[in-house]
């Protein structure tokens, strides 16, 4: 069970969520720790920011608020009575005591409630927000779960009693269900930007890079996105100093593998930057799964 001192306050033992099961690979999230950069720390937060906005929206918190991100789903949550609840992102086999759950639905618990987040059929990583958000403790002004440096609340483990936070002051609104497309399966087009260093592959490479379908690879985490499909040559082999990094910049590895940075990137990196992913594109890249084809497309302006 997390121990008193992980939890914002050990005097307020209700209202609470209590996880009945969990795998390890569902965190708290808020939108991040920004500013900190020049210290060493990332800013880490929500990987599918539009869907914790949303799902803070639906129940009628700030949308900063912590919510819960889960991958692929093996979780189950014990809810009190009274308590406001949605889920977004991926969309899945999420059930309230046995009932199929509406994703981007609003839902209040009459009574105490279990729900389980089965396995996600579109996307990766579910979001779950409740009215007063996940009242975790603070890190460096986040209850963001960082995890390349290991800061903020430790993954999700059963026994783990987690503290709603106070009612917000706006509302539940009325609309009680967004219409929102789930995240596709099929070939992904992430949008990109030529980034500081795409002069240090060869031309061939350039050409690869942004013309051949790549697949995500299993060994992608909240770090980094790692594609698959095609050896990219770079035309320089001296030593780059390590640069400061950013969420979306895409790195080309020794190897010659391309990888997206998520948001618990290093701050900084010695490999070359080719290209970046847009900020309208980054969303997006939190819900490719293992093995989904995806295409890079060019755009012009600044990232």
């Amino acid at each position: 069970m997390r121990s008193p001192d992980a939890l914002a306050s050990s005097s307020a033992p209700h209202p609470v969520v209590r996880v009945l099961a969990a795998d390890g690979r569902a965190v708290v999230q808020d939108l991040g720790r920004g500013g900190l950069a020049h210290l060493g720390v990332s800013g880490s937060g929500a990987f599918d920011r539009a869907a914790h906005r949303l799902s803070n929206r639906l129940v009628g918190n700030p949308e900063h608020a912590a919510a819960l991100e889960v991958l692929l789903g093996g979780v189950r949550l014990a809810l009190p009575a009274g308590c406001w609840l949605a889920v977004t992102g991926a969309w899945g086999l999420v059930t309230l005591d046995g009932e199929l759950l509406d994703p981007h639905t609003a839902v209040r618990t009459s009574l105490p409630r279990e729900l389980e987040l089965g396995p996600a059929t579109h996307g990766v990583r579910y979001t779950v927000a409740v009215r007063g958000g996940v009242a975790m403790a603070e890190t460096l002004g986040s209850r963001s779960r960082d995890t390349l440096a290991a800061l903020g609340p430790a993954p999700l483990a059963a026994g783990d009693v987690l503290p709603i936070g106070p009612e917000p002051e706006d509302p539940v609104p009325p609309a009680d269900l967004v219409p929102v497309d789930p995240p596709t399966t099929g070939l992904a087009e992430l949008d990109v930007r030529p980034g500081p260093r795409l002069e240090w592959l060869t031309a061939d490479a350039r050409d690869l890079l942004l013309g051949v379908e790549w697949q995500v690879s299993a060994r992608s985490d909240r770090t980094g996105v790692r594609l698959e499909g095609a050896r990219l040559d770079l035309a320089r082999h001296g030593e780059l100093a390590s640069e400061g990094m950013l969420r979306g910049s895409i790195q080309i590895s020794p190897d010659g593998a391309p990888t997206v940075l998520g948001p618990d990137h290093p701050v900084t990196g010695g490999y070359p930057v080719a290209l970046v992913v847009t900020e309208a594109s980054l969303d997006r890249l939190a819900q490719l799964r293992p093995g989904q084809p995806v295409r890079l497309r060019l755009v012009a302006g600044r990232p």
